[in-house]
């Protein structure tokens, strides 16, 4: 039986990749197989991956560190607002008990005795198996753990879905030679529409006059690959389960994308670009900078899809931003016009750019359609965030 220590670090070891070229099937970095040692932690150490959940909890809450005699002081003092500071799974991951039943018992004194025993052992626990420092810190060990943990979760609610798993399909864009035909809808390139073959079809119709739905297109087939960047907007509004649900979405992004040979870049924004890692195929380490994304501060869009532009390589090939915010642009002396600006100067360099806006008001929609216009992708009103990662594999495959 190995230490927990060694099951800790093991995770890194084995999603190595040792060459690109075979990259056929992204699961397979992460199937345990006979004799590896990762496979103790997934058939038989349930208990470890729950720490590799509390990790990614507290990232996605913005909590830095664990003490618990702050966290029952705050719950003695105000348990709705302990309750928001750290979250349901936080509280039910560290005690062992659920909030409800710690909001009913937190007033009594043996109870929370108890209570500080069981997170204290809990805290110990993560500090003997490296997962926290001596300060109570995250370790790289931690974040390597959190970052499987993530995997786990997303591939074990998407499956059942059916999201994950290979698409057959044939990527057709606005780049490449013209191939194919279709009707026309709104947001096509007028230079793309056959003049000939659309009034053949309002002849065939017996139509007087040429209308839209005459309008026939030529399609674009692929000549090469397809480039996404996934911007992610980590302002203070986005913590808690918004950033865990995109961070979600963005893997299975990630997942599909690269089974399709495709490259995937990431953006990390608030006030300003906090991480940006440039499209590639490397699964890894796009998973381990989505788990370690936090949330705060404000919104600047603007500079996101700039940075964003110089991402994409100077080819011809489909290049396409898909950006998720909560809120519109709040940096800057203009924040709404800068962000159109930029998003101008993204379609100018043959990128396009799709919004999709959580919870957004009234306001928040018409921007966010309106950037989604000028940049002549999409624009997706979530209503339901746990269907995210739905919505943004139906982006990225709308431009395949």
């Amino acid at each position: 039986m190995i230490s927990q220590k060694k099951r800790a670090v093991a995770f890194d070891d084995y999603i190595e990749v040792e060459e690109q070229t075979k990259f056929e099937d992204t699961e397979e970095m992460f199937n345990p197989s006979s004799g590896n040692e990762l496979s103790s932690i997934t058939d038989a150490d349930e208990e470890k991956i729950d720490e590799g959940k509390l990790i990614s909890d507290s990232i996605n809450q913005n909590v830095s560190s664990f003490n618990p005699d702050i966290m029952i002081e705050q719950m003695i003092q105000n348990f709705s607002l302990a309750k928001s500071i750290y979250g349901d799974s936080i509280l039910r991951r560290i005690s062992g008990f659920d909030a409800n039943y710690l909001k009913k018992n937190i007033q009594i004194p043996e109870f929370r005795k108890e209570l500080k025993e069981k997170m204290q052992g809990k805290i110990e626990l993560l500090k003997h198996d490296d997962l926290l420092d001596e300060k109570g810190e995250i370790t790289e060990e931690g974040y390597e753990l959190a970052s499987y943990a993530l995997y786990l979760e997303e591939l074990e609610n998407t499956r059942p879905r059916g999201i994950l798993g290979e698409k057959i399909h044939k990527k057709i864009f606005a780049y490449g030679d013209k191939n194919s035909e279709r009707k026309y809808k709104r947001g096509d390139k007028f230079k793309d529409i056959s003049l000939k073959k659309s009034i053949r079809s309002a002849i065939r119709k017996k139509h007087s006059t040429l209308g839209e739905d005459d309008l026939v297109v030529q399609g674009r087939e692929s000549k090469g690959k397809v480039y996404v960047v996934y911007a992610l907007d980590a302002s203070g509004s986005m913590k808690g389960k918004k950033i865990e649900l995109c961070k979600k979405a963005g893997v299975a992004l990630a997942y599909n994308a690269i089974n399709e040979k495709d490259s995937v870049g990431l953006v990390v924004f608030g006030t300003k670009v906090k991480e940006q890692i440039m499209p590639t195929t490397d699964f890894k380490l796009l998973l381990k900078a989505i788990t370690k994304v936090r949330a705060s501060m404000q919104t600047n869009i603007a500079e996101t899809i700039l940075k964003a532009i110089d991402m994409f390589p100077n080819a011809n090939a489909t290049k396409h931003l898909i950006l998720l915010t909560d809120a519109l642009p709040t940096f800057g002396k203009q924040p709404e016009q800068d962000t159109i600006e930029a998003v101008s100067i993204a379609r100018s360099s043959g990128v396009t750019l799709s919004l999709i806006g959580i919870s957004l008001d009234a306001e928040g929609e018409k921007f966010g359609k309106k950037l989604a216009e000028t940049g002549e992708g999409r624009f997706y009103v979530v209503k339901n965030i746990d269907e995210l990662d739905a919505i943004v594999l139906e982006d990225y495959y709308s431009i395949m």
